[in-house]
């Protein structure tokens, strides 16, 4: 069996499976399960209780939890571990072999005629999300892929849920961005430093690309992204809204939101850069 290890440095999420499940533990879940949701990928400190509000609302009974992570502007193919497991802190979390394969071999047929490709890189995306998808999931299968930020994305995700439905799997779906990333760090400073900018992040920018996704058409949010620069991977954000669109899903909410400077908490001085985060589900 073939595993991929952690590649993240330390810091990104606890190497230890207490501090997984000490951090994890108080967070409850919804009664009513999301077909699909959308987490940030930020180290834990920053975004995890954020991206946890999305994971713990997904199906407790999925067979199969499919992580979707971005970084991936248009004109790329999509990307898969082909590993048979990840290594988590908290055990091997196994691959869905059968239903990667099944999607690999649609995407190329259908939207991506410049085929897939193996995931030989060290990103955030996906796994940052798997150690709290391995806590609520224990004895689920994993998917990881990356999607690239076009309208191939969407449909990439009624892909996956006619494959898993083929399958007789029954999928949720997982999608991984973060929201605008603001300050010198990032080159985009368009109102200035201090309160007033991050006030602009929280009040208009990134609740004006949340109301979007919400909305449901998929040109309109890869159009709002590019735009405002308000999402980094809207490749995964289109695959899961097109996986949830597909199971039926019509109704979307959203569940947390913040920014890293928050993590410094009420008195701490707004910092020079800093970053949005957003958890959502669609439900049916």
């Amino acid at each position: 069996m073939t595993l991929r290890k952690r590649a993240l440095p330390q810091g990104w999420y606890p190497q230890d499976a207490d501090q997984i499940r000490s951090f994890l533990a108080a967070l409850p879940r919804q009664t009513r399960p999301a077909r699909a949701a959308v987490a940030p990928h930020a180290g834990w400190a920053y975004s995890g209780a954020i991206a946890a509000a999305a994971a713990a609302a997904l199906d407790p009974q999925a067979d199969t939890v499919v992580v979707i992570g971005g970084h991936l502007p248009a004109g790329l193919p999509p990307l898969f571990a082909e590993e048979d497991g990840f290594a988590s802190p908290l055990g091997n979390m196994e691959m869905d072999r059968e239903l990667r394969d099944l999607v690999k071999n649609e995407l190329p047929v259908k939207r991506f005629p410049r085929g897939t490709a193996s995931d030989r890189y060290q990103d955030n995306t996906v796994e940052v999300l798997i150690p709290m998808v391995h806590y609520f999931f224990p004895q689920s299968w994993l998917l990881w892929v990356r999607l690239p930020a076009e309208i191939a994305a969407f449909e990439a995700g009624k892909i996956l849920y006619h494959a898993g439905k083929s399958l007789n799997r029954n999928l949720a779906v997982l999608g991984s961005t973060d929201l605008t990333h603001y300050g010198d760090h990032y080159d985009f400073s368009p109102m200035g430093t201090g309160k007033k900018a991050l006030d602009w992040v929280r009040e208009v920018n990134d609740p004006r690309f949340i109301a979007t996704l919400l909305e449901g058409n998929p040109e309109r949010i890869l159009e709002r992204a590019l735009e405002d620069r308000s999402a980094c991977s809207t490749g995964a954000v289109l695959g899961a809204l097109g996986f949830a669109q597909a199971a039926g899903a019509d109704t979307g909410a959203l569940l947390a939101y913040g920014t890293s400077a928050d993590a410094g908490g009420p008195d701490q001085e707004v910092p020079g850069s800093f970053v949005g985060y957003a958890a959502l589900g669609w439900y049916v």
